[in-house]
């Protein structure tokens, strides 16, 4: 299936709907210093992909379950479900709208677990995004994203419909960009992923001040290519042996791209463990794989549904 077609929710049943959860990449990523919360504040630049997972959610008088099948599913599953961001975001939805409802959520796995894509965080935005089509009550926009910003840093942007956004705070203040022509991205992606917070602490080396860019700091692919930075490059290569190894051969292939005149970007995505390098359509060069890798090969998107 291509998901770039269906960016948006077929609605089989006044009950029933489906949504696509696309991935991500940070593009610029910077964290700031610890706050007295323990939270520490970040600021980046989300591009969503055209990988997606699929998930389907009806609602009605059942009880409320969580199903997870397909290929990016771990060989011991993901675990409790009460504690997937699927269900969680369920849960809160519902206890905002004060809907008594029960809910079945099918998801299908595409995007790697663990990897920095934003692939749990998809798909509590499209629950979200489901549940909001199909309440007898909508929360509206604004409650929308609210919510979102209690699930996670990842969850407004993926919520939020913009395929480019400069995000700060948590990841719960975004401001929509325009989004940039259509690039190819190659994933490398790991059997083991990192985990989040063991990343940020081990990340001792952080910003205390916020960067201020240049209004047309992020209207080009070359201008976004310049600023391309993710501050957990500075750590995650100690807790991963393959993105030690593997963050060098995107950032390889992204400058030969760029002696070519070729705007191109190589680099980790969120905490890792994927790396990824970004370049025009047919031009990434073939980047072979090791032992527990995958390689994804996808698009930026250019269009994501609005709330």
């Amino acid at each position: 299936m291509n998901h770039s077609l269906h960016t948006g929710f077929e609605r089989a049943h006044p009950s029933t709907t489906r949504a696509f959860a696309h991935a991500k990449l940070n593009l610029v990523l910077r964290v700031l210093a610890r706050e007295a919360s323990g939270f520490h504040g970040i600021e980046t630049l989300f591009q969503a992909l055209e990988l997606a997972d699929v998930v389907d959610v009806s609602v009605g008088d059942h009880e409320r379950t969580l199903a997870c099948h397909g290929p990016a599913m771990p060989a011991g599953g993901l675990g409790n479900d009460r504690d997937n961001l699927a269900t969680r975001a369920a849960v809160a939805y519902t206890n905002a709208a004060r809907w008594e409802t029960g809910w079945h959520i099918a998801i299908e796995k595409q995007i790697p677990v663990g990897g920095g894509l934003g692939g749990g965080s998809a798909d509590a935005a499209a629950v979200l995004r489901a549940f909001e089509t199909l309440a007898p009550a909508p929360l509206g926009s604004t409650a929308l994203m609210e919510l979102a910003g209690t699930l996670g840093s990842d969850v407004p942007f993926l919520l939020s419909g913009a395929p480019l956004a400069w995000a700060w705070n948590r990841g719960d203040r975004v401001l929509p960009l325009a989004p940039l022509p259509r690039m190819e991205v190659a994933l490398l992606t790991f059997a083991e992923g990192i985990n989040t917070g063991a990343a940020y602490g081990a990340l001792q080396r952080t910003a205390t001040t916020a960067v201020q860019y240049p209004s047309d700091a992020f209207a080009s692919w070359s201008s976004v290519a310049g600023l391309a930075a993710n501050d957990f490059e500075a750590v995650v290569p100690s807790l991963h042996a393959g993105v030690a190894h593997w963050l060098g051969v995107v950032k390889q292939a992204a400058r030969r791209l760029t002696a070519e005149g070729l705007p191109a970007i190589g680099l980790l995505s969120g905490s890792g463990a994927t790396c990824f390098v970004l370049g025009a359509s047919g031009r990434l060069p073939e980047l072979g794989a090791g032992a527990g890798m995958r390689i994804i090969k996808t698009h930026t998107l250019t269009t994501v549904a609005t709330l």
